[in-house]
């Protein structure tokens, strides 16, 4: 948490927002911090005159300030039932990625809302903002239970339909839905959004070890396929899941979008601390 406490959360546009807060944006408005000037035009403000310049030169410049503005963070975690496999746990990966992102947003004054869902939005907690909520984003985030099937593109339907202002949104998950992620990110997809894709997969999504005749049972819907174990087999589902990601990549870029795969076995606190501040998440 004290690592945590020197960063902040970049947003990579220009954001409008129709609250009052304490994010500098690069947008010029009327705050008390000088940024630069202007010439005069017809109908400005003469209170923002620089009369020590007009006194130099006789000309009329305007002065201009950085304007503040209210950064909102909206966090998307994924608790279908498919995020509670895997050792190390992608749930508890996910989790602790929420937290240490939700704390740094709440540290820095943001507004954060902490939305989970399933088959739709099954948990919300909106608006909150400053270091008081630290304990109600906890308790919110260990008592989001993964279970039931993943239904994303109605989730994020529901999501945008209630959603309030613009600024950053990280949608945390596995993103193995048989519908496919394209419908449902499409609609997180806005020019008042900065969208971070993180894709969290286990050691055994990401490079099984299995050996003989299974029977694969779905976690979520129960669907079953009995296989056979062989060399071929393995390289073929490597390729599959390799192409799955980087089609989830290549979308992610073409629209503007961060992308990141995250290994569940790999350390939250290297991947926040280090990489998620390459990428201009963290600053």
């Amino acid at each position: 948490m004290a690592r945590l406490d020197s960063l902040d959360v970049l947003s990579r546009k220009i954001l409008k927002s129709k609250l009052q807060g304490e994010r500098r944006s690069k947008n010029r408005g009327h705050s008390v911090e000088f940024a630069d000037h202007r010439p005069y035009v017809a109908g400005d403000d003469l209170r923002f005159v620089d009369w020590n310049i007009y006194g130099r030169l006789e000309q009329l410049f305007l002065k201009l300030f950085l304007e503040e503005q209210d950064l909102t963070i909206h966090i998307l975690i994924d608790i279908s039932a498919s995020l509670s496999v895997g050792k190390p746990s992608k749930e508890l990966f996910i989790k602790k990625l929420a937290a240490a992102l939700g704390y740094v947003s709440l540290v820095n004054n943001n507004r954060l809302t902490i939305s989970s869902f399933s088959e739709g939005v099954k948990g919300q907690l909106k608006n909150m903002r400053g270091r008081n909520y630290i304990g109600a984003m906890a308790e919110f985030l260990l008592s989001s239970d993964c279970e039931g099937l993943s239904h994303f593109d109605s989730s994020c339907r529901q999501l945008v339909a209630g959603r309030i202002g613009s600024g950053v949104m990280i949608v945390l998950s596995d993103f193995l839905f048989k519908e496919g992620f394209d419908t449902g990110l499409r609609r997180l997809i806005s020019r008042q959004y900065d969208l971070y894709v993180i894709q969290v997969l286990s050691p055994e999504e990401l490079a099984p070890e299995l050996t003989g005749d299974l029977k694969l049972v779905d976690i979520e819907d129960t669907d079953t396929a009995e296989i056979t174990i062989s060399g071929a087999l393995l390289k073929y589902y490597k390729r599959n899941i390799t192409t799955y990601c980087n089609e989830l990549k290549d979308f992610c870029a073409r629209r503007g979008a961060a992308y990141v795969l995250a290994n569940s076995a790999d350390s939250v606190e290297s991947l926040t601390l280090n990489y998620l501040r390459r990428i201009r998440l963290l600053r």
